[in-house]
């Protein structure tokens, strides 16, 4: 469902794919391409949430700010596993956030990083780009390669591949 509060209607270019059954409102902006899956949750309504191109957010997710503190700002190429919580931080582009994991308040994921499944990224962390952190809390358990970056932007393709196919699929 797509809905308004407090006079913001969330702004979805007609490139983008948002299940019916996800719940969209207030004051997000989605980038072109990116899509919402199945129960999504992305409450803009105590604070703005931005997703940029050719972005993903999977099954379950729920992306939240903080009241007058913190936005929710995801880059382009970004992949939000299911069930994963990203709450007031921004996540640079080109990263994956794991199945499950939590990105919590004013935490900052740099470029190219991957969130492993699980994890729990506290408070004011700052992940360096292209870094690979896991665990609860999370830590800093590698420097991330090419392949990796190949990796992450596979994961994107694969959503951009499933947006046009329901995108078909709904006559749009």
């Amino acid at each position: 469902m797509i809905r308004p509060y407090q006079g913001k209607m969330p702004q979805i270019p007609a490139s983008c794919y948002v299940d019916p059954s996800a719940q969209v409102l207030g004051d997000v902006v989605l980038g072109e391409r990116s899509s919402v899956w199945l129960n999504a949750v992305l409450r803009g309504d105590v604070n703005s949430i931005r997703l940029g191109s050719c972005s993903n957010v999977q099954d379950c997710c729920v992306l939240h700010g903080q009241r007058n503190l913190y936005p929710v700002v995801v880059g382009d190429w970004v992949t939000i596993g299911h069930n994963a919580t990203v709450h007031g931080c921004v996540v640079e582009d080109t990263v994956v956030i794991g199945m499950g994991a939590r990105v919590l308040n004013n935490s900052r994921i740099g470029e190219g990083c991957i969130i492993a499944a699980g994890s729990v990224v506290p408070e004011n962390t700052i992940v360096p780009p292209r870094t690979l952190w896991a665990g609860v809390p999370a830590k800093l358990r590698r420097e991330l390669g090419d392949k990796d970056r190949a990796l992450i932007l596979e994961y994107a393709q694969n959503y951009l591949d499933y947006v046009a196919i329901f995108l078909a699929e709904s006559g749009k």
